[in-house]
């Protein structure tokens, strides 16, 4: 089970990086089981939970992810990640809004935590998820920067920003992605930028995000 960051703290490693095992470490030799059902996972495709209580990642099989899906749980402990992917090309980020974010990496996720009810800022960094408080008027340029801000679903979903060669894109994507690509970033990290490894990694995972997402249209489905 991954730990996620329960609350903002400005550049503070969140608990996050403690539990970002299975996507930095060495795979283990035991068998990865469902943290509700124990049933045997197949592969590293499976499913995943948020543990709302705890803040933690767990790993689901398909049916009691789609029992959890089909009840909706809205109240309950765990929620299902969902799997859809949009991207927003008319979103009005641009450079003056990011310098407005003061993140000092181009890449930042926000995700809606339920237990604060409002947006929490994570980015990746070479010791693992970093969490940044911004100021109010910042939040509200992220909230007024595309609507896909709005069609959040609270903890399961982030949006997920990069400003590269002096233009900002920016998706809507299920949170375990942004831990995974934390992770990675955290394995091949080298130096103040990043070095060429990381930014291979990078253009790589955001050529997938854009491959796999289709264009925002206001629905929620």
């Amino acid at each position: 089970m991954s730990t996620l960051p329960a609350g903002p703290e400005r550049t503070r490693q969140s608990p996050s990086a403690r539990g970002l095992f299975r996507f930095t470490g060495p795979r283990p030799p035991r068998e990865e089981r469902c943290e509700l059902c124990a049933a045997v996972l197949p592969d590293e495709h499976h499913r995943h939970l948020v543990d709302i209580e705890n803040r933690a990642l767990a790993c689901s099989c398909g049916p009691c992810a789609q029992l959890l899906d089909r009840t909706g749980a809205p109240t309950g402990r765990f929620r299902t990640v969902p799997g859809r992917c949009l991207t927003d090309p008319g979103h009005r980020f641009d450079e003056q809004t990011w310098e407005r974010l003061r993140i000092p990496v181009g890449v930042v996720f926000f995700f809606r935590n339920s237990a604060l009810d409002r947006l929490v800022a994570l980015y990746p960094s070479p010791a693992g998820a970093t969490e940044s408080e911004l100021e109010p008027d910042s939040w509200q340029s992220v909230l007024d920067g595309s609507p896909l801000a709005g069609a959040l679903e609270p903890d399961v979903e982030a949006l997920l920003l990069r400003r590269h060669q002096g233009r900002v894109e920016c998706h809507l994507v299920p949170i375990d992605i942004c831990y995974e690509l934390v992770g990675r970033m955290r394995l091949t990290w080298q130096g103040f930028d990043g070095g060429a490894e990381a930014r291979a990694d990078l253009d790589a995972f955001f050529a997938r995000v854009r491959s796999r997402a289709r264009a925002f249209g206001g629905d929620r489905s």
